[in-house]
């Protein structure tokens, strides 16, 4: 079940080389979701998501340990499990330490890779809608392939819901329309 009050951090990404990060901020919902007595937090991790519309769910280690990004989808990330290091925005971006019930808000086009893990890590993921997701490597990116992505990512939709609280996503709605992609 969701809190009421979680606790939310929130950052933002400028463009990153050919890396178009995103004018909506990455959201950190720290602690946001527990498990009642007897219930995988991986399973009520899923079970908020899908009631929130974030659906084509997986359950894995938990990030690639490569720099990526999606330009076809939102991605939202719930550590379920262990912990977990991550950057986000791309090389000298900013490092996170995830813990069990904590959920990261993804926008498309934001870089992110695993610097580290525990184990035991686990983590469940998802995408607004049961939307498709592609997978482009920062290193690899051409300037092509970066405007292409641009426009893709300047086309999806706003998701309805925030995944782990299920409130209207008044940050992103209320976020500026550019932030100026120069290749």
């Amino acid at each position: 079940m969701a809190e009421t009050n979680p606790r939310l951090e929130t950052l933002y990404f400028k463009p990153n080389g050919r890396v178009p990060n995103s004018r909506f901020p990455v959201q950190i919902h720290r602690g946001v979701i527990k498990a009642a007595a007897g219930v995988d937090l991986a399973d009520a991790i899923e079970d908020t998501f899908r009631r929130n519309d974030w659906l084509n769910n997986w359950r894995e280690l938990g990030v690639y340990d490569y720099y990526h990004f999606h330009s076809t989808s939102h991605e939202v990330l719930g550590m379920a499990r262990g912990t977990i290091t991550l950057q986000l925005g791309g090389e000298g971006g900013t490092i996170v330490k995830l813990t069990p019930g904590d959920v990261v808000v993804l926008p498309a086009g934001t870089s992110h890779t695993r610097l580290d893990n525990s184990s035991d890590s686990q983590m469940v993921g998802g995408y607004p809608d049961g939307r498709d997701w592609d997978l482009i490597r920062d290193e690899l990116v051409t300037e092509s392939e970066a405007k292409a992505a641009v426009k893709l990512i300047g086309s999806l939709p706003i998701p309805a819901r925030d995944p782990a609280t299920g409130e209207i996503m008044t940050l992103w709605r209320d976020a500026p329309r550019t932030y100026g992609i120069q290749f």
